[in-house]
């Protein structure tokens, strides 16, 4: 089972805890109400209102996949976040690879796993995870956020949320390593993916180049590939492709 230590404020929940990843337990979870400097994939930040939200970060030590297969963490983390947030808010959830949550085209959840190796092996993993709750409006320039309160239109207990995410996220990742568990998860994954429907959507790739695709695979490496309107597939790392939502780039 988890076991949560909330500190009253801290730049990045995913630091605090890396630093002391060695001396803490797998399952710890670090928890703030006030994050001043959350870090978001490539050096994105995230914003997050004082005691509105949710922002912390997950240790799991040892998880029974190799190096070469560390996407399923992400799956299991963006899985379990779904499943979270549509039990609070009911439908329109979905994941923006790799593991972004969106609510219909707007986020309302961001990721970022960091993974210490050990040569084939992952020695653990920190997954940071920000989830907007009950902030109704924000004042950055992150161009679609959204909240649960901007959802449901009340307050959520955020206690409550962080534990089913944490319990939940432990309990995917420590079924993988069975074989039969890992196709069952990203089986899920894919299902939850925001546009995997079979149809051409919109994307642009690091040159500025726009096209149309739909989604073919994605690797347990977590590299996607994109089978372009003209029926070549092509293969993208993460940050080499996004999607085209509303005429932004996101």
């Amino acid at each position: 089972m988890p076991h949560y230590i909330k500190v009253s404020q801290t730049a990045s929940t995913n630091t605090y805890l890396s630093r002391l990843a060695a001396t803490l337990p797998g399952g710890t979870v670090i928890y703030t109400p006030s994050q001043t400097a959350g870090r978001g994939q490539k050096g994105n930040s995230w914003e997050s209102e004082d005691g509105k939200n949710l922002t912390f970060s997950l240790l799991l030590k040892r998880p029974p996949v190799k190096a070469r297969n560390q996407f399923y963490l992400s799956e299991a983390a963006a899985v379990a976040v779904v499943e979270a947030l549509s039990t609070e808010a009911g439908d329109g959830f979905s994941v923006k690879w790799p593991n972004d949550v969106y609510w219909q085209d707007k986020k309302v959840c961001g990721m970022l796993l960091e993974n210490s190796l050990d040569g084939s092996d992952i020695a653990h993993c920190v997954v940071g995870i920000g989830i907007n709750v009950n902030q109704e409006c924000f004042v950055s320039d992150a161009p679609n956020p959204v909240s649960l309160i901007n959802i449901t239109g009340h307050e959520h207990d955020l206690m409550a949320l962080l534990k089913r995410v944490c319990s939940r996220i432990e309990q995917l990742v420590g079924s993988l390593g069975d074989n039969n568990a890992r196709s069952s998860l990203h089986q899920q994954y894919m299902s939850a993916l925001y546009r995997n429907d079979g149809q051409l959507h919109p994307y642009e790739d690091n040159t500025g180049h726009q096209f149309m695709a739909s989604v073919a695979n994605i690797a347990p490496d977590g590299t996607l590939t994109l089978q372009h309107q003209d029926g070549t597939c092509h293969d993208y790392l993460f940050k080499e492709v996004k999607h085209v939502i509303n005429d932004s780039v996101l």
